[in-house]
């Protein structure tokens, strides 16, 4: 059974992660039909069934219900999947907004946690494993999921620039490839390396002594 996903909440765009994945359809959800569908995607994958052949009639017919069931709540098997990917990833962070230091640890820990998730998630380790093999797929998670979180450390180092924690003469899309690429490189790159708690502070701050305004 998949776990019950966050709700319609703050993404990574400041925007409703429930409307990022695809415009809703006709009346509204029931959470006994979603949870019936993901299982039998879920099913379907574990049992083996390439990404590729998991169709909406497929998943219809595993999950015991009618296409337009399925078409009533998501746009296309892309949308679906998507979602389904997003409920089993940790939820996008509430920022506190308290300095540009606390909402970096706070966007680092998110993907602390969300590396953690892939690691124990057998799911989650075959769909990507599997995603950028179908364009479509990864176009609209890439466009409804990494590209929203990316805009948003953007938007918190522009905020630094304004109240004068970051420095105004950088270029803030490489300053935020620098905070992010520790995390990818032991979330991607190296699955087995240290993700300790404190890390995300550790990044935060190392980049940080750098990016500060000079006296």
């Amino acid at each position: 059974m998949v776990p019950a996903g966050p709700g319609p909440g703050p993404d990574a765009s400041g925007g409703c992660s429930g409307a990022e994945g695809g415009v809703r359809r006709g009346r509204p959800r029931s959470e006994g039909v979603e949870r019936a569908v993901f299982d039998a995607v879920i099913g379907l994958l574990e049992g083996g069934v390439p990404l590729g052949d998991v169709s909406i009639e497929r998943i219809a017919r595993t999950a015991g219900v009618g296409k337009a069931t399925i078409y009533r709540r998501w746009a296309g098997k892309e949308d679906l999947l998507v979602e389904l990917i997003r409920s089993v990833e940790p939820p996008d962070p509430e920022l506190p907004g308290t300095s540009v230091r606390d909402d970096l640890v706070m966007l680092l820990e998110f993907m602390r946690r969300r590396g953690l998730a892939k690691r124990t998630s057998a799911l989650l380790r075959n769909m990507f494993a599997q995603m950028q093999a179908h364009p479509r797929l990864w176009d609209q998670y890439h466009r409804t999921a990494i590209e929203p979180r990316r805009r948003r450390g953007i938007e918190v180092l522009e905020r630094g620039v304004a109240t004068g924690e970051v420095r105004a003469d950088l270029d803030l899309e490489l300053v935020n490839d620098l905070f992010v690429g520790p995390l990818l490189l032991r979330t991607v790159l190296q699955p087995d390396a240290d993700l300790s708690p404190d890390f995300p502070a550790r990044v935060a701050d190392t980049i940080l002594d750098g990016v500060r305004p000079r006296n």
